[in-house]
């Protein structure tokens, strides 16, 4: 009996498009903010913790993230969750790597973490639904990673133990949290690399076009 592995899961940004933290920088560039104003007022303060994992949970809108985001910043609240992230950019290594898996029996989940999805699509564009096996998004789920319950969520659609996945994400913290399920974990640094380790683990080349 093979213990190749038969299942893989990706979050999508940060793996499958450009990294965030660059983003975020020219973000605050563009408006004039200093730099890691982004990271002190929503991911350091308190309150900016709590209301990003809301929005992640489907508890509060993008809409009203963005009014508080802007209070926060001092910056106008119109699409800012858009401004903020829409130079994102498709990684086209590890979107053919996940394609070149797919072709070789693997089956492919997304599993996201949400910035919800009005009036700005962080999704928009990348043919999800068509292109991977399984589409978990947070907010649809009123869960976020790191909750154990979400994974587990993943693997049920996936139908497959958590043995038989691998799972990718640019958040040590998240990869770290699907480990004591029996799932092999990944953090994506640099395409390349992950790339490589997933082909090593899937027992597959996915570098092959």
């Amino acid at each position: 009996m093979s213990n190749r592995r038969t299942g893989l899961i990706l979050d999508f940004g940060g793996v499958l498009t450009s990294p965030l933290l660059p983003a975020v920088l020219a973000f605050e560039q563009r408006e004039g903010l200093p730099q890691g104003a982004c990271l002190t007022a929503l991911y350091k303060d308190k309150e900016g913790v709590r209301i990003t994992s809301d929005l992640e949970r489907g508890v509060v809108s993008q809409n009203e993230w963005n009014e508080f985001a802007g209070r926060m910043l001092d910056v106008p609240a119109d699409n800012l969750m858009g401004r903020i992230f829409g130079t994102l950019r498709p990684e086209p290594l590890l979107i053919d790597a996940a394609a070149a898996a797919r072709r070789a029996g693997i089956k492919v989940a997304i599993l996201s973490n949400s910035v919800g999805l009005t009036p700005w699509d962080l999704y928009a564009g990348y043919e999800l639904e068509r292109l991977y096996d399984v589409v978990v998004i947070s907010e649809q789920h009123l869960m976020r990673k790191p909750d154990r319950e979400l994974f587990e969520v993943t693997l049920k659609l996936m139908d497959l133990p958590a043995e038989q996945t691998v799972f990718v994400d640019d958040t040590e913290a998240y990869v770290q949290a699907a480990k004591p399920l029996g799932i092999a974990g990944v953090h994506n640094q640099d395409p390349k690399q992950t790339v490589a380790t997933l082909s090593e683990l899937l027992g597959v080349d996915l570098t092959a076009s």
